[in-house]
């Protein structure tokens, strides 16, 4: 009864778990919902197969609501992509995967972790500073923007170790 309450209320606590090739869809599908350019499901399908990649995913009654995948190098690792579904952004879905990401990519060796973002992204860049990660360096220019204008990109790191 209490799980049905919480739904009804918007207080479901988040599954998460590992990703696989039959999320294929849902994670192309939010990708494409939260991002200029979107992912196609045979892309997305290509990176849950690799075996360098490590994808979570959050669901809310059983439906994706939100993922991260990162691609592992020797004891480094890239985030390539995280979004959370627009109707969840806000209530902490976003920071509770984060660091579960984090805590597994530590689990598995991994040392240092990477991303990029764009600098008017300002809601995730608050996210990953209170991760702990620091701005390492920039590429002007990298993300188009809508008026012909692009935006830098900022590139973070944060130590695991």
């Amino acid at each position: 009864m209490n799980g049905w309450i919480d739904n009804l209320l918007g207080r479901a606590e988040p599954r998460l778990s590992e990703a696989g090739p039959a999320d294929a869809e849902a994670i192309a599908a939010l990708h494409a919902a939260s991002f200029h350019r979107g992912w196609s499901e045979e892309e997305v399908e290509r990176l849950l197969l690799d075996r360098a990649v490590i994808t979570h995913r959050a669901a809310l009654s059983g439906a994706v609501a939100g993922f991260i995948m990162s691609r592992r190098a020797a004891d480094e690792a890239e985030i390539l992509s995280v979004a959370i579904d627009s109707r969840q952004r806000g209530r902490g879905l976003g920071r509770k995967l984060l660091d579960w990401h984090l805590r597994n990519l530590a689990g598995q060796g991994t040392r240092a972790v990477f991303l990029e973002v764009d600098e008017n992204n300002l809601a995730a860049i608050k996210l990953y500073r209170r991760a702990g990660f620091r701005e390492v360096g920039r590429r002007p220019n990298y993300y188009p923007q809508a008026g012909g204008q692009a935006a830098s990109a900022l590139i973070l790191r944060r130590d695991l170790v």
